[in-house]
């Protein structure tokens, strides 16, 4: 069964950047429908980017621009690079696997599919 786990959180200033990874374990990353999702305080989960299984990407209308995704297949890892970053950036961030995106954009993670913990991102002066 595959499992995710993020890390990569922690403070940040406004304006600064951030690398946030998604190990995976028990899939491959290169073939594996992966995303990121970010939940603000008080606020539903919300998609920002992903892989599709065939490599192409996704991204949330409101992450176009300042957020970038990556895979690295040596450590098995989705990759979300954040840069410019904003006190609305501030959550937790989880990565979720299958991730299910529609051309008509708008990505998911149905309820069969897995989660990480999540880890926290701060942006604060």
């Amino acid at each position: 069964q595959v499992q995710v786990a993020e890390s990569g959180g922690g403070l940040v200033q406004p304006g600064d950047s951030l690398t946030l990874s998604c190990t995976l374990s028990g899939r491959d990353v290169s073939d594996s429908a992966v995303g990121w999702f970010r939940q603000a305080a008080g606020m539903d989960r919300e998609f920002l980017a992903a892989f599709s299984g065939s490599g192409q990407t996704f991204f949330a209308d409101s992450a176009k621009g300042r957020f970038t995704i990556s895979r690295n297949s040596a450590d098995n890892t989705l990759i979300l690079r954040l840069t410019s970053a904003d006190v609305q950036d501030t959550g937790v961030y989880y990565c979720g696997s299958p991730t299910k995106c529609s051309i008509r954009g708008g990505c998911y993670v149905p309820a069969s599919g897995v989660w990480g913990r999540g880890t926290q991102v701060t942006v604060s002066s």
